[in-house]
């Protein structure tokens, strides 16, 4: 395998933070766009003071690009056709992604003032679900082997100016995610994303290891015939095709949704709220109307995947008609997301 299909990812030292609770259940629920969250706010002390709104992520990427010097766009901005903003899903380089560190190397120690670096601060805890989804994404605060917010990168493409498409990319090690006011049409999150920790995915240390915790309740539910339908002896991939969504036709490993029993697809369900949990609500929105538009959740098949490990899989892998949640565990965890919704 090539240096591009399997890139280093050094292992990272020193203390993670330990299993994270699942309070950001209660921020993401249901199967429909609608059910997605639980609201309500109380009725305000009288004579008490409301406390401020935060802002969205886009209105602060808007006021991050007006703060941009000339020196800083020609390092940072970059036009929205570029190809390093991934628009068709291919190669990492086109997916826009970057492994190991920031795009091309620039980080945010590099390019921007400490006012900027606390304004992108602010937009990507506003990407996220609250405090429990910003921990997830800064991996307990550590970036991983980034081991600092300063040296994670952030690029700008297009014009965040109110009438331009755009899109803000900001990545790290084993981390890319993106904000884009939907300028991408028909794509969640903006294109597709990353993630990932350096512990191996049933290691309660990695910060992730609830999701895979959530997909082994699924995976103990099914019965053994399922259980040899849903079970691929052989590596998924994570570049090129495998991470690019298809259509409604072709047949996709796995066991499907639409053959389960009610209470197997509850547990399916519940890790589609659990591996969305850690993102604000204005994308799963979005995640799901593209599910539902695509033929709804009973067209995802869910496979486990192995390459003679000792442990129950090495991968395991939620894909659909443009839906493709490839995760793999061992010997670390990388996850690749990439959702569309198709005609």
């Amino acid at each position: 395998m090539s240096e591009l299909q399997k890139p280093e990812c050094p292992e990272c030292s020193g203390e993670f933070t330990p299993e994270v609770d699942r309070r950001a259940f209660l921020s993401v629920v249901g199967g429909t766009a609608a059910a997605l969250t639980l609201g309500g706010t109380g009725a305000l002390v009288q004579g008490a003071v409301a406390p401020r709104k935060p802002k969205p992520a886009e209105d602060l990427i808007r006021e991050l690009f007006s703060t941009l010097d000339d020196a800083q766009k020609r390092r940072v901005v970059r036009a929205w056709n570029h190809p390093g903003r991934g628009r068709q899903a291919g190669m990492p380089q086109r997916l826009g992604m970057s492994f190991n560190g920031p795009i091309d190397g620039v980080s945010l120690g590099s390019v921007y003032t400490p006012a900027q670096r606390e304004l992108i601060e602010r937009i990507v805890k506003a990407m996220a679900s609250g405090s429990d989804g910003y921990r997830q994404i800064s991996r307990g605060g550590t970036w991983d082997a980034s081991r600092s917010f300063d040296r994670c990168g952030a690029m700008i493409y297009g014009r965040p100016d109110g009438k331009d498409p755009y899109a803000f990319v900001f990545a790290g090690h084993h981390l890319t995610i993106r904000c884009d006011g939907n300028s991408e049409p028909n794509a969640a999150f903006g294109g597709p994303i990353y993630y990932g920790h350096t512990p191996h995915g049933y290691n309660r240390s990695n910060i992730f290891f609830y999701q895979t915790r959530q997909v082994l309740n699924v995976y103990e539910a099914l019965t053994e015939g399922q259980r040899k339908q849903a079970l691929i002896a052989r590596n998924p991939g994570e570049f090129e095709g495998s991470v690019r969504p298809r259509g409604r036709a072709g047949d996709r490993p796995g066991v499907p949704c639409a053959e389960l029993s009610a209470d197997q697809r509850r547990l399916v369900q519940e890790v589609m709220r659990t591996i969305l949990s850690p993102y604000r609500k204005e994308d799963v929105d979005e995640v799901m109307e593209i599910v539902e538009a695509n033929g709804g959740m009973n067209q995802i098949k869910l496979g486990f995947f192995s390459e003679n490990s000792e442990a129950p899989w090495d991968f395991w892998r939620l894909e659909g008609p443009g839906f493709v949640w490839n995760y793999r565990v061992l010997p670390h965890v990388h996850c690749y997301v990439n959702i569309r919704k198709v005609t």
